[in-house]
């Protein structure tokens, strides 16, 4: 059985799943990156009761190895408290945040030894997007680190499509680093993807319904 039959995601729903998800947290974000004192406060159990937030859980062989955390309809303060500049020209952050449904990616974590394997980290980000085309999100938007070895940067402008916008110095974690911020147009993304036809793709929209690829401007 090859590894992309033994990988599956899933939506955190209760605290059991939630116990699965702090596992992932407090391997990377405490004790690897130190980045967090108490990985119980980023996944946090009001969260499961929330209906802006999403979490959502990447097992291999029923081991929890991933988590992502969507949330939705991000308020504008946060990115006024983070004093983002603009790294292109002509965007009005504000304008474009009234004007776009925006969903947020964050918390985005895999351990080690499964961080090679893009099987893994797209099964991951396709429970994330399906329900986010499902809400009618349009974007996403997110911050990775500049000077983290393991940020995943690289998969998503290279392979997701993301363009980075914006940096700003400060965040909720704990870093020095400067946080890099990065927006992906959704449906831009699914049909620059699905021309290409290839791995990624299918993994990402597989067991969409038609509903899903009409949202992306297809049909199946």
């Amino acid at each position: 059985m090859g590894l992309r039959d033994r990988v599956r995601a899933l939506k955190i729903v209760d605290e059991a799943g939630r116990a699965r998800g702090l596992e992932v947290l407090r391997a990377t974000y405490r004790e690897e990156k130190r980045w967090v004192d108490d990985e119980a406060t980023q996944l946090p159990a009001d969260d499961l009761e929330r209906d802006d937030v999403s979490w959502f859980l990447v097992e291999v062989d029923e081991r929890p190895v991933g988590i992502l955390r969507v949330l939705y309809d991000p308020p504008l303060e946060l990115y006024r408290h983070y004093e983002m500049k603009l790294t292109v020209a002509g965007i009005d952050v504000e304008e474009f945040l009234s004007q776009h449904r925006i969903a947020e990616i964050g918390r985005f974590a895999v351990l080690p030894e499964f961080r090679k394997y893009v099987v893994v980290v797209a099964t991951l980000m396709r429970a994330a997007s399906s329900e986010t085309v499902s809400r009618g999100f349009t974007h996403y938007i997110t911050d990775v680190f500049e000077d983290d070895p393991h940020s995943p940067y690289r998969f998503h402008t290279r392979i997701m499509g993301f363009q980075p916008v914006a940096t700003h110095e400060v965040g909720e974690l704990n870093s020095s680093s400067r946080r890099i911020t990065l927006l992906l147009d959704l449906k831009a993304a699914y049909q620059r993807l699905r021309a290409g036809g290839g791995l990624i793709y299918r993994v990402l929209t597989e067991g969409w319904d038609e509903k899903l690829h009409e949202r992306m401007g297809s049909k199946v």
